[in-house]
This record gives structure tokens, C-alpha cells and sequence, in this order.
């Protein structure tokens, strides 16, 4: 390999930021933290950082999951993830504005889990909390301020990596089984389209959504129980199949 001069080419950091999606209150929630220092102090950002320089981007996205959340997640590629949530690479922002300190290309994960429980602000967050989706991707065109406790744009370009992440969770429950992240080991079918409607943001109807989730194969199975938790009778409890791509796919409503 030839020689070559390391200082002609413009040094950059990586980061990385994480798009954390749980259902709550049958509302689609991100996960905000507040900033504890420069630059955007104050201000509500996706959880993430610097990637150090002995760690991959899969553990470095544990890391600061852990660190300022108190949280943790699992890719089947990467044990030393652990947990059980889904986590996947989402995409890489690289804007050379994007970050008022240096030239940084962060590398964002999107991170998906069902009931994940309150989280715990740490590292260099102040504060941390689950957020409606439509709430935070609606306050970036409002002028709440950096003093409002619960509003404002999100830092850097975290509102198009959030905008992103979501619309990745959307269209892949149409064409995978991924919805069934969102749920817990044994759900009813009833709890699969509450995530479906909370997903997409959409009211879908009962019978219809139960007769195709029941009759696409591989999908769901029988766990062999029943629960009352949702009120009423009892209600039929399924574990996720085998199946990771759905045929014929679960196709979102028109809006």
C-alpha cells in the first residue's frame, strides 16, 4: 500500500443515536433525554454518544443505552447486548452541520421492546422519558422553549433520525413479523392490533385484523391459554411463529 499523509484528510468523530420505540398507554412512545451540557444544554435529544475508540458500533450503542437510561436491548448478532428488545441499524447521518462542535457521522439504531419499564436519566443526561411520537414530531414546527419542561424541537437532527426511525417501525410491520417486538412472550390478538393501531396511528377493525393475522402462516400460534387481562372473556393467548416475512403482507390503511 502506498504511503499516505493522515493529516490531509480531516479528522471526524462517530456517534451513535438511538431510536427507542415502546408502546405505552396505547400511544407509539420514543425515548427523550434531556441534555446536561454543551452543545444544546437543556434541550430533549435521542439517547446515544461518541463511540469509543476500543468499542463497535453494537456495543457502543448498549453502552449509552445503558448509561443514560438504565436500559438495555438485544441483537441476535451481538450477545453482548443481552435483553430481549429487537435492535437494528437504522441508517447514517453525516450533514458536516450537524453537529456545531466538529465534523461527527453518527450511526443511529432504532431499538424496539415492548412495556419497557420508566427510564433512568444518566452519563451526561438530566432527565429522561417516554414521549408520544406524534407530540415530539409535532413540536418541531411549534416555538416551545428550551425553559418548557416537556416541549421543544429536539436537539441536532434528531427529529429526522426519530421521523426516520418510526417510519422504518411502520412499514416493517406490514411486510415482517417485527410487530410482535412491541408485545410481550404470549399476547392476544387484541394486544397485537392495539400495537398495529398505535404503530401506524391508525383504528383497525377487529374481526377483519383478527381473520388475517390468524391465517397468514407462521405468524402467530397457539400458546395453549387464555387471559381475561383486557376485561370480558376470556381472550385466546398466541406466541410470534417462525415466519419473519409476512405473505400476504399486513398492508397499512390508507390515511
Amino acid at each position: 500500500m502506498s504511503p499516505y499523509d493522515p493529516s490531509a484528510f480531516p479528522p471526524f468523530a462517530v456517534t451513535v443515536d438511538l431510536v427507542v420505540l415502546t408502546v405505552r398507554r396505547h400511544a407509539l412512545c420514543a425515548l427523550v433525554v434531556r441534555r446536561g451540557e454543551a452543545p444544546f444544554q437543556g434541550r430533549w435529544a435521542l439517547p446515544g454518544g461518541f463511540v469509543r475508540a476500543d468499542e463497535d458500533l453494537a456495543g457502543a450503542a448498549a453502552r449509552e443505552l445503558a448509561e443514560e437510561t438504565g436500559l438495555s436491548a438485544h441483537d441476535p448478532a451481538s450477545p453482548e447486548l443481552g435483553g430481549g428488545a429487537h435492535l437494528e441499524q437504522l441508517a447514517t447521518y453525516g450533514d458536516p452541520e450537524r453537529d456545531p462542535r466538529m465534523r461527527v457521522v453518527s450511526v443511529a439504531h432504532l431499538v424496539l421492546a415492548p412495556d419497557l419499564p420508566a427510564p433512568r436519566a444518566g452519563g451526561d443526561a438530566h432527565g429522561a422519558r417516554w414521549a408520544p411520537v406524534e407530540d415530539v414530531l409535532g413540536q418541531e414546527a411549534g416555538s416551545a422553549g428550551e425553559g418548557d419542561e416537556q416541549s421543544g424541537p429536539l436537539a441536532f437532527d434528531h427529529a429526522r433520525i426519530l421521523a426516520d426511525g418510526v417510519e422504518r417501525a411502520r412499514s416493517k410491520i406490514e411486510y415482517s413479523s417485527l410487530a410482535t417486538a412491541f408485545c410481550t412472550p404470549e399476547f392476544t390478538v387484541g394486544e397485537l392490533r392495539r400495537v398495529y393501531e398505535a404503530v401506524w396511528g391508525v383504528a383497525l377493525d377487529p374481526r377483519n385484523f383478527h381473520r388475517k393475522v390468524t391465517g397468514t402462516p407462521g405468524f402467530l400460534v397457539p400458546a395453549g391459554g387464555t387471559t381475561t387481562r383486557q376485561g370480558g372473556r376470556p381472550a385466546q393467548l398466541f406466541r410470534a411463529g417462525g415466519a419473519t416475512l409476512l405473505n400476504p403482507p399486513m398492508l397499512r390503511p390508507e390515511i
